[in-house]
This record gives structure tokens, sequence and C-alpha cells, in this order.
């Protein structure tokens, strides 16, 4: 059994994190929360790209009271980022989040935190204990001489126990760096002293492309070692690239099935085709259509329909025009401005 099945079930609304539990995925708006209308526009087209639970800044007591409204309109789980303000969060957890996230050593008192967890026992909301490298207590770092792994582990399981002290336990911990390797370091250590459920991720990984490495680099090693319940790729962009890396990343290990898969050749002198573009829009065409299959795009006639072979579907661009294939079979010619219409046609009909 995998570290991941030994860890506690933690509800989160609808979704079950831990134990033998799918892995979920998560993304952050990056709208002001206290516009219903444009967050929720978001969260449902976060929705249809396949996240499974969604977190909301909470930095105003507007934002804490918009979560009301949101929950409505939405349809997977919301959970409340609070930082500094004991109060934002107890009015979220009233407001009706699944699931709030603090980190209690910037939250003051003792007193604070008790206010915070007496509300969430109240509603059975449970705490996303989160420790950045960034944020350790003076005392750890001197204790360490700098940020370790070994510190951010000690920093996130006295917050943890200053919880279970106030007789909680729905828990789920995040430990985040920005430093790949002390972040994988990090869950490792931690994986072996907790039974909580981990949400695993790279922060402030970068940019699409450089934040794509990190995270794949990172997670793709802590979810191999059979580290991590639910996860999070965050990226500087929009949040959509971030469930789109996420999906991608757990079907590459096996995690996750179903689905659309594409695969594209990485273009060469013969191509007359724009397959950069071609592929990007069929790698977004399919984000909504749950199917286990494999589509091939490829950048010309000549090769196309064998490289497409292994692949259920497949197009291989001509000069404006291009091939529809199906198990390396030429199905069709077409003009290249229908070739995606095609594609998508032949997708939602698929098995029909």
């Amino acid at each position: 059994m995998s570290l991941r099945e030994n860890t506690k079930v933690i509800q989160i609304g609808s979704v079950a994190i831990g134990g033998g539990n799918p892995i979920a995925i998560q993304s952050m708006c990056n709208t002001k929360t206290e516009d219903v209308k444009a967050t929720v526009e978001q969260i449902l087209a976060l929705e249809r790209a396949g996240c499974d639970i969604i977190r909301v800044a909470v930095p105003t007591m507007e934002a804490a009271e918009a979560i009301k409204d949101i929950k409505k309109q939405i349809h997977i789980p919301l959970v409340g980022d609070i930082h500094f303000d004991y109060r934002l969060a107890v009015a979220a957890i009233e407001n009706g989040v699944d699931k709030i996230r603090i980190n209690p050593g910037n939250i003051g008192s003792i007193e604070n935190v008790r206010a915070v967890v007496h509300a969430a026992k109240v509603r059975h909301v449970p705490i996303r204990v989160g420790v950045n490298s960034g944020s350790l207590e003076k005392n750890i770092i001197e204790k360490y001489g700098h940020v370790t792994a070994e510190g951010i582990v000690e920093s996130a399981l006295d917050k943890v126990h200053m919880i279970e002290s106030l007789d909680y336990d729905r828990i789920v911990i995040s430990i985040k760096s920005s430093d790949v390797l002390m972040c994988v370091k990090a869950h490792e250590l931690i994986a072996k002293e907790t039974d909580y459920p981990l949400h695993v991720g790279i922060t402030e990984s970068g940019t699409l492309i450089s934040g794509n490495i990190k995270s794949s680099v990172g997670l793709g090693i802590m979810l191999y070692e059979g580290i991590g319940n639910t996860i999070r790729v965050s990226l500087t962009g929009d949040p959509l690239e971030e469930i789109k890396s996420a999906k991608l990343i757990l079907k590459t290990l096996g995690l996750k099935k179903g689905g659309v898969t594409v695969v594209s050749c990485p273009t060469c002198g013969r191509t007359q085709i724009d397959l950069i573009g071609l592929a990007n829009q069929v790698e977004n065409m399919v984000q909504d259509i749950d199917l286990d299959i494999k589509v091939a795009v490829m950048g010309c006639v000549v090769n196309g329909p064998g490289e497409a072979r292994e692949a259920d579907i497949g197009i291989a661009g001509g000069k404006g025009e291009g091939l529809l294939i199906k198990k390396g079979q030429i199905v069709r010619k077409l003009p290249e401005s229908e070739l995606l219409g095609a594609l998508r046609e032949e997708l939602l009909n698929w098995g029909h």
C-alpha cells in the first residue's frame, strides 16, 4: 500500500481526498471574489475543464459574504483562502465554504485560532494548514541556519498539533516551496510523520513554461513516490492552464484515466501547415471531451498516416488541405479550414 493510500480520508464538500480516492485537481480563481459574476463564470469554466476543487481569496468581509452567492451557482467544493484576519475565516465558514486555508502562524493568538477551529467544528469544515518556505518563523530559520525542508516540516507539524490540541482533526496539510528539490524532500519527510492527506504543489513556480516544467518535475517525483492526495499546478496565467497541466501530469503517471490525449509531431522542413497553431487548437478543443482516446496532429501527408497509426484518430496537414485519419487509414481529404471542425464532429460522435 502506498503512502497515499495510508492517509486519512477527509471530505471536502462532495469530494473525498485521501485513502484510495482519486487525486483531486485544484486551482485558484484570479478574479476578485467580491465580483460574484466574474468569479462564478471562471469557476464554471474550470469545472468544464476538469477542476475538482476551487479556491478563492478572502481578503475582505465583502469577499467572505460573496461566498454565499457564489456557492449557489457552482457545482464543485469551494475553499476560502485567508491570511492574517481570523474573523474573515469565521465569516467564510459561516457563509458556506467547504474548506478553509489558513496559516495558524499568521492569524495571531491561540484565541484567534480557537475561534476559527470552533466555527469549523460546528460546520464540519476541514482546515488546510498551509505553510510556505517564505513564511517560516524566525526561530525555526535560526534553528536550522536557513530555510530547510526539515524546518518547513517542523513548522507545519507545529500548526497541526496546535489544531489537534483544540480537539479537531479534519486537517489537510500543504507545505510548499518554490525550490523544487527542497519541496520534494519536505514532502518525503512529512509523509512519514503524519497520515493527514497532503495537498501538493510547487509554489510561485512561474510562467507557463517555467511553471509547467518545475511543477511537472516536482509533482512527478512526489506523485510517483506515492505522495499527494490533491494537487495544484501553480502558474502565472490563466487558471484553465493549471487544470490542463494537472490532468496531463496525472495521466502521464497513470494516475488518471479518461480524457483525450493529444500527440503531435515536432514539425520539420516538410511542414506546410500551421502545425503549432493547429496542435494548440486541438488541445484546447478536446478539453471538454471525456473520451479515453489518442488524437494525433501531424504536419505532413507523407509520414502523417503512418505516424498516426497508433492513435485512434488524427489529422495530417498538407498545403492548404489535410487528411482525416482513423487507425492509420485515410478517411477523408479536407480543406485546411475544415480540419478542426471535422475532427471535433468525429470525436463528439465517437462510438455512435
